[in-house]
Formats: structure tokens, sequence, C-alpha cells
């Protein structure tokens, strides 16, 4: 399990709050990790763009659907799964590599987000499929897939709370996961709660730029002017944040 601060429920209703690209341009002020690490590929696609950004730890399984289970109940995996959730440090994002390559079946379906979302988990993150995309929507929980495919096939879940390769990154069991219409990125969790609060300050910063940009007659040297605001914020935000007044 990834250990780190957590999240305070205020400080999660912060990040879910702004968009995964503003989550992502402020884990740079921390400068923790490098620029192109940590965040999912084009792969992983928000199957409903529409929904508000999903923030919660993994709860990681992988899964299979080529062949049948041991078990003649394909879904006798998933009791054992969501059992596993009181294990995750808050809300649980359900994140499953499949093991078939490519997929041979949807990964999930309306019976087990429905069964995840009254459980407590708020997303799923799959590198398979998925179906039964209007039911699922309609329950208003954010998926992320890589394809649709209709059937579920011998659909069993092999391991759960196990690393997992999902979108070109590892995801462990308890990894802080931040999804919307943009895609997914890891927050680490030493930074997290200071994201969490960091984030109001950087978008401020851009709205200035973006009010201008929207003026009635912007001119050349008053966007270069705006712009060079901008960043000079972003850099004094960067080093607040070295100095640990975010930590």
């Amino acid at each position: 399990m990834t250990t780190g601060r957590l999240l305070t429920e205020d400080e999660r209703h912060l990040l879910v709050g702004v968009d995964t690209p503003t989550v992502c341009n402020v884990i740079e002020l921390f400068d923790v990790r490098p620029r192109n690490a940590g965040y999912m590929d084009r792969r992983i696609q928000a199957c409903f763009p529409d929904l508000p950004p999903m923030v919660g730890y993994a709860s990681t399984a992988t899964f299979r659907s080529n062949a049948p289970p041991r078990s003649s109940d394909v879904y006798a995996s998933l009791d054992a799964q969501v059992g596993r959730f009181q294990e995750i440090p808050g809300p649980p994002v359900v994140v499953f590599q499949d093991l078939d390559d490519p997929p041979v079946s949807a990964t999930f379906g309306e019976v087990m987000c429905t069964a995840y979302r009254a459980f407590g988990a708020v997303g799923l993150i799959t590198s398979g499929a998925g179906r039964d995309l209007q039911q699922v929507k309609s329950i208003s929980f954010p998926c992320f897939t890589s394809s649709t495919i209709c059937s579920h096939g011998y659909c069993h879940i092999p391991e759960t709370h196990v690393p997992v390769h999902v979108g070109g990154i590892t995801i462990y069991p308890g990894d802080l996961l931040h999804g919307d219409c943009n895609g997914v990125t890891t927050i680490p969790l030493e930074i997290a709660r200071g994201v969490a609060r960091a984030c109001a300050e950087l978008i401020e910063a851009e709205q200035e730029l973006l009010d201008y940009l929207r003026s009635p007659v912007p001119t050349v040297n008053g966007f270069g002017q705006h712009r060079e605001a901008m960043t000079l914020r972003f850099q004094e935000l960067g080093q607040r944040i070295k100095r640990g007044e975010f930590a």
C-alpha cells in the first residue's frame, strides 16, 4: 500500500472542483517527478467526458475473459473484490489491468459498476474494454477505458490489490488518482494536500491572462505583458511551494 499524507475530505473536495490538466500543472511546480511521468497515456479515455472529475484511491485488480474461471460463476470474484475496499484509505477507484492482449471482452458493465458504486467506489479505470455505457452513465459513475466490447466473455478477477500496469504507468494499491475528460494522473501522496491547496492560485493566475485575451480589443503587447505576469506568478507560487508553504 502506498504511504503518505492522506487528503482530508475538504481537500479531496477541492480536487474534485478542478480539472486534471490543472492538477498536472501544479504537480510540476512541486518538482517531485519528471514532467513526462505519472499520468496515463492516450490508450485510457473517459467514457463520460461530461462527468465531474474523479478523485480517489486505487483499488487494483487483474482481469481475464478469454477462458472460463475455475468457478462457474463469472461474478464470484467480485464479492471478494468489494470486500477489500475497506483496505483502501479513502474512496476507491477500481483499476483493472486486462491480462488478455488484445482485450477479448468487456471488463465492466452495469452490474459491476452498480456494485462498486454501492460499496463506495467513485470510478473505474481499465486497460481493457467496457460495455453497458448508457446504463453506467445513468448512475454517474466515471469510467476510463481503451475501447468498447459488447460481451463479458468469461470475465473473472485473478488477483486483487497487486501492482497493475495501465495506460503506460504502474499503479499500486492506495495510489491517489485524478481523472476527467482530459485523462488520468496520479498525485504523489507526499504532496497531495499541497496540490489541493495550490490549485486555486494557479487557476487565478491563468484567469487574469484569459480575461485579457477575451477582452474586446487585446493587443500583442498586452498579451505579452499579461503572459509575463502569469509566468511570474507561477514562479512565485513554485518558490512558495519549495519553501514549504504548502507542505
